[in-house]
């Protein structure tokens, strides 16, 4: 499993689209937190990541991803809040894997993949947030994040169902 970065340029390509909306529509099945709620919404899942992959064609936020030697199976965004204030920190955002390629460490890879692209740019801080009820906060303590505050019942997840928004914060 290795960790890409996709350039503005590169995010045109047709297999890339194709094999992230497969992993994320997979992923939302599989009940993961990504935006979405099983059955994913295929039409909405799909207008989500071109609104993605234009922010990174426009130079706005990374894209990260896994291949596996033979299609994307993962990816993370690092998006940019856009404010001079704020210059400092990126929002970890969409991050997922495939579920036929969780379990052996991928999720790890992408994070660390991720927290070293941030370096690179010069961050001092990631932030991001997961839905309560996946123990989530586990995974991202294990990877230096730490719990610093939450909005409670913030995720409508079902009518009668909700989560609260948990955030965290790495330094770099």
């Amino acid at each position: 499993m290795k960790y890409l970065v996709i350039g503005p340029d590169d995010v045109t390509d047709p297999g890339l689209r194709a094999d992230l909306l497969d992993a994320w529509i997979a992923a939302t099945d599989a009940g993961g937190s990504v935006g979405f709620t099983a059955p994913a919404p295929v039409h909405l899942v799909a207008e989500t990541l071109d609104l993605a992959l234009d922010r990174v064609a426009a130079g706005k936020d990374l894209l990260g991803v896994l291949h596996n030697g033979e299609r994307y199976v993962g990816m993370g965004l690092l998006v940019d809040q856009e404010t001079a204030l704020c210059l400092h920190w990126r929002t970890v955002l969409r991050v997922m894997v495939h579920p036929k390629y969780q379990g052996d460490g991928a999720g790890r890879i992408l994070m660390e993949g991720l927290r070293q692209s941030a370096e690179e740019l010069g961050l001092e801080q990631l932030q991001l947030t997961v839905r309560d009820g996946n123990s989530l906060e586990k995974f991202y303590g294990k990877l230096g994040y730490r719990v610093v505050g939450s909005h409670p019942r913030a995720v409508r997840v079902a009518p009668d169902d909700y989560r609260d928004e948990i955030m965290l914060v790495r330094d770099l």
